[in-house]
Formats: C-alpha cells, structure tokens, sequence
C-alpha cells in the first residue's frame, strides 16, 4: 500500500478500503457458516451482499486510477497494478460464487421447509370437499369465480389508467415538442432580424460617414469662396485674383474735372 501511496494518494487509498471490505467479506463468511437460522443467514447474506457491490465499485475506481497513472508510469509499474487489480478482482469473484452457494442452500431450505405443511393442506382440502354437498361445492365454486372476476375487473381498471396516464404523457410531450419547435423557430426569426440590423446600421453608418465628407468639402469650398471674395473687396486692383462668375467688378472711382470760370 505504501508504494501505491507513493505513486498516488487516491490509489492508496482506494486499495486500503478494497482490502477492508475484502477482510470484512472474510470474516462474514465465517461468521455465515456458524449461523443455523435460515433468516438470519438472509440478513447476513445480504449485508455481505451490499460489501460486495461496494467492493466492485471501487475495484473500477481503481481501474480508472491505473489508467490514469499508465503514461505516467513505466512498464514494471504498469504490469504491477494490472496484476494487482487481477488479484483483487479474482479474491471478490470467490465471494461471489460462495454468496451464491449460500443463497440456493437456504433457497433450498426454505422449499423443503414449505413441502411438508402443503401436503398436509392438500389432504385437509380433500378432506373438506368430500365431507361438502354438491350445493356446497356449487357455492363454493360461484364465489371462488366472481372474486376471480372482481381481481380481473381490479387489473382491467389499472390498465385502463395506466393507458390513460400513457396518453396524457404523450400528449404533453407533444405539447411541449411543438412548444421547442416554436421557441426554435421565434430563436431564428429574432437571429435573422439581429444579422439585417447589424447590416442596416452597418450601411447608415457609411452614408453618414459620406454626408460628412460631402459636408466638409462644401463647407471648405464656401469658406474658399468667402475668403476670395473678401480678400478682391479688399484689394480690387490685385490681378492675381479672377473674378468671381457672377460677381460684378467694383465700380471705378470717379475723379471730377475742375472747369475754369
């Protein structure tokens, strides 16, 4: 256990409980083989029974550990487990068979134990149908059939419900497979009005990004404008500057002749 240990915690410890519950299987049995009551045999079997399940359950957590552990391990270490978890699965599969070998003893017991008194029924019932009358017997037979026909009225009337209960579940399972449907389908519908969205805001967003270019560039052709016009109001002899188209050129000054008297 101390070289499990050493290689994993969990693997120690899941040994140390394996090797518990195999000792305690051993020592069940040995108590089991004492004991002469065939109900306390049942008891005994049984809890030794829950063991045994307990004991597999661990045996595979203990497999699954060794996988674990195998790209991690050498060979020497790998061939080790392996040959430990076949020595562990071998000592339980013993007390399986001897489980068995326990339960069709007192299975037996208990067959001959009812053999004896049942002969002794059947003879009593013979007994008391030869000493009753033929009305009697009549009697006897119409009420033995209408509690058969009322056991068979009793199981028609659960079957009956246990259709209905299926039909009412097929139902809702119907109802709620159209409800998916439904969902899955509203799920689409919201997903393809989200993708169009996306693409509208998507295309908004170059045309205002366009109108502000278209924006700019006339706002700096007025402000071209205006700086030509202000600049040929200022200096209206500077040839450098065109006329603007539609503008009229500034009037000349006029300069008044002095006429002598």
């Amino acid at each position: 256990m101390a070289s499990l240990s050493g290689l994993s915690e969990e693997l120690g410890e899941i040994e140390g409980q394996i090797s518990d519950i195999l000792r305690a299987l051993s020592n069940g049995f040995q108590k089991l083989e004492k004991i002469k009551d065939s109900n306390r045999q049942s008891r005994q079997l049984e809890e030794l029974t829950g063991k045994m399940r307990e004991c597999k359950r661990l045996i595979k957590e203990f497999d699954r550990e060794v996988k674990d552990l195998e790209y991690k391990s050498d060979a020497d270490t790998t061939k080790m487990l392996s040959e430990k978890k076949q020595s562990m699965i071998k000592e339980l599969n013993s007390y399986v068979a001897l489980k068995k070998q326990y339960a069709s003893n007192i299975e037996n017991k208990r067959v001959d134990l009812f053999e004896g008194p049942g002969e002794g029924f059947a003879e009593e019932n013979g007994l008391l149908a030869s000493n009753m009358s033929n009305q009697q017997l009549m009697d006897q037979g119409n009420r033995m059939m209408d509690e058969t026909d009322e056991a068979i009225e009793r199981s028609k009337k659960v079957v009956h419900e246990t259709v209905n209960v299926g039909t009412e579940t097929a139902a809702a399972l119907k109802a709620q497979t159209e409800q998916m449907s439904r969902i899955v389908n509203e799920l689409d519908s919201i997903h393809f009005s989200i993708k169009k969205a996306t693409q509208l805001v998507k295309e908004l967003g170059r045309q205002v990004a366009t109108d502000r270019c278209i924006m700019a560039l006339l706002f700096l052709i007025v402000i071209g404008v205006i700086a030509i016009i202000i600049v040929k109001i200022v200096n209206p002899h500077n040839k450098d500057i065109r006329d603007i188209p539609g503008l009229a050129p500034p009037a000349p000054s006029r300069r008044l002749l002095a006429y002598p008297y």
